[in-house]
């Protein structure tokens, strides 16, 4: 198997491996967490929390109107993953488990606030507790980030990303 191109972004290197080389890269089905396609339908990335962890990560400390008191999530901005999976993506489709779907343009992601968290308060989420994956926003950071839509956008249970346009 070739080696990724030393000007790959090592996201974009993890990634490759991820998705190009299964045999180094292997989870069980089951252990998938989030499957991102293209408009196509086809698959960019199958990530389970292993990958998930191995990508850069950031800490956004907030509260929610889903939780009570501050929370610590850790994750990967949603802005890293698309520019490595999707550069040109000008649209996704954020689904849940339960098939509960938001769009969520550019403009959502672009600025770098959004973050896939995998964490809170430095444990794994269950879906009791609105993980494994969630969609978040540091709402405390700014009232942008208090407004119905950004609130319609904080999609938890995450398991697929699908790019519509």
């Amino acid at each position: 198997m070739p080696l990724p191109s030393p000007s790959l972004t090592p996201l974009a290197a993890l990634l490759a491996a991820t998705v190009l080389a299964p045999a180094l890269a292997v989870a069980a089905e089951d252990d998938i967490l989030l499957t991102v396609t293209d408009s196509d339908g086809a698959v960019l990335a199958r990530l389970d929390m292993e990958a998930l962890q191995a990508l850069p990560a950031r800490v956004i400390e907030t509260s929610t109107i889903w939780t009570d008191g501050i929370q610590v999530f850790t994750g990967v901005p949603l802005a890293t993953l698309m520019q490595d999976l999707a550069p040109e993506a000008q649209s996704i489709s954020a689904t849940a488990i339960n098939d509960y779907a938001v769009e969520i343009p550019r403009s959502g992601w672009a600025d770098g606030a959004a973050l896939l968290a995998y964490l809170n308060h430095g444990e794994p989420m269950s879906l009791r507790e609105k993980g494994p994956l969630w969609i978040v926003f540091p709402f405390d950071a700014d009232p942008a980030y208090r407004q119905e839509v950004v609130y319609a956008r904080s999609i938890w249970q995450l398991d697929r990303i699908s790019v519509t346009e």
